[in-house]
């Protein structure tokens, strides 16, 4: 794939001078009026208010997303919906795991490697009515898997998951913090 030539002219020719920014021509491909587009600084700032503060002790509806006891899920991204148009889905869906993927790269470099924890199995097991720890249960119903770090020091997990209710419904780009380990 592509990258758009960001950098400065030289006599007439252009250097090209990577940077974390540049963009992908699939990212440019994206209608601007697609997404509540994710400022990466922006969501970097809400991940790291989530891992540093306290968790919250009871069920909120905080201001970037919703919150229960030793848990916190923030909504960094969201796509218009498709009850209307449902040309532009794949798309939306694209943008949101690129946008996924270069945030991750980013906490990449602060935390190390991620891992990628499937929600499959955590829905099934809900679905025949075993009760699982929250934020897990809950995200099962609506995200395939995330992108997380377990922070031993701290007995936390970071993740990011994209969210879609239904096919009709927006896909959202999720950080997720919790003491609560994967069931």
């Amino acid at each position: 794939m592509g990258r758009i030539v960001l950098g400065a002219e030289r006599g007439g020719e252009r250097r090209y001078r990577p940077s974390p920014w540049d963009l992908t021509h699939r990212q440019l491909s994206v209608p601007d009026a697609l997404l509540d587009r994710m400022d990466i600084a922006q969501a970097l700032a809400v991940i790291d208010r989530l891992w540093s503060a306290p968790l919250p002790r009871q069920h909120a509806r905080t201001d970037t997303g919703t919150a229960g006891p030793g848990w916190e899920v923030a909504e960094l991204e969201t796509s218009e919906d498709f009850w209307e148009d449902c040309s532009r889905r794949e798309e939306a869906r694209e943008q949101v795991e690129c946008d996924r993927e270069a945030l991750a790269a980013r906490l990449a470099e602060r935390w190390g490697p991620p891992q990628t924890f499937g929600l499959y199995s955590v829905l099934e097991r809900t679905m025949e009515g075993e009760e699982l720890a929250e934020p897990w249960a809950s995200l099962s119903g609506h995200v395939v898997d995330l992108t997380v770090w377990r922070h031993e020091e701290a007995g936390r997990w970071t993740g990011l998951g994209i969210s879609q209710w239904d096919a009709e419904l927006p896909f959202q780009l999720l950080a997720v913090v919790t003491d609560q380990d994967p069931p």
